[in-house]
């Protein structure tokens, strides 16, 4: 079955996210900081790492609990402060390449949409940058009240799109948020490798994508591989 339509996590496949990353990181030591919970460097990395290989669907809400010792007040209060410090940051990075190749795709009559844990205002970003009307269907989490990796997200992308799962390919950066549950729905995938989550690796074989890439290149030749079969 050919395949019609292309969905993309945005952090990561779209924006780098480095800028972000480190933004968050310091938002969390800082905030364990006015807690009197001493965090270096090396600590929240190790938080981060752990996040990603529990598969936390939220990790930054679990490297806060790692670092706060587990205390339900102490974590409630680190969050909070670690969302106002965060919560209207613009921060966003096109990957290079990144427009050129959404646009091809489009002009070979490829639908393409977004499935992603983001705010509805990352819409007016997409449009800022030049990308917005090239997707059909924006499935961002602050739109559709679903999030990654609860199936229905998935669905209601392809559903949009007037294609069927075994049509779809999804782009994306996470095993647990974009690689496993597309897959348990049929979509071909492909694992876009960098960020927080680069060393998440597969727990089963089920889960193992159609084709890890690093760049927008190996983007287009993994999509194009896929497209020629």
């Amino acid at each position: 079955m050919p395949y019609r339509a292309v969905l993309f996590d945005v952090g990561g496949p779209i924006d780098l996210e480095f800028a972000w990353e480190i933004a968050v990181d310091g938002a969390i030591a800082a905030s364990c900081g006015l807690e009197g919970i001493r965090v270096d460097p090396a600590m929240v990395e190790a938080a981060s790492e752990a996040a990603v290989a529990a598969f936390a669907p939220d990790a930054y809400g679990h490297m806060i609990e790692s670092l706060c010792g587990g205390d339900p007040l102490t974590v409630e209060r680190v969050g909070r402060r670690v969302g106002a410090m965060i919560g209207n940051l613009d921060v966003f990075q096109m990957r290079p390449g990144l427009p050129a190749l959404l646009q091809g795709l489009a002009d070979r009559g490829l639908k393409l949409g977004i499935v992603a844990n983001q705010p509805a205002r990352l819409a007016d970003r997409l449009g800022r940058e030049g990308i917005g009307h090239l997707f059909a269907h924006l499935g961002l989490s602050g739109l559709t009240g679903l999030r990654k990796p609860d199936p229905r997200a998935f669905a209601m992308a392809c559903e949009a799109l007037g294609a069927a799962p075994a049509e779809t390919i999804m782009v994306g950066d996470r095993i647990d948020n974009d690689i496993a549950p597309a897959r348990a729905l049929g979509l071909a995938t492909v694992l876009v490798r960098g960020g927080r989550h680069r060393r998440q690796r597969p727990r089963t074989a089920a889960e193992e994508p159609d084709a890890v890439v690093t760049d927008a290149l190996e983007l287009e030749r993994a999509i194009d591989a896929l497209l020629a079969q």
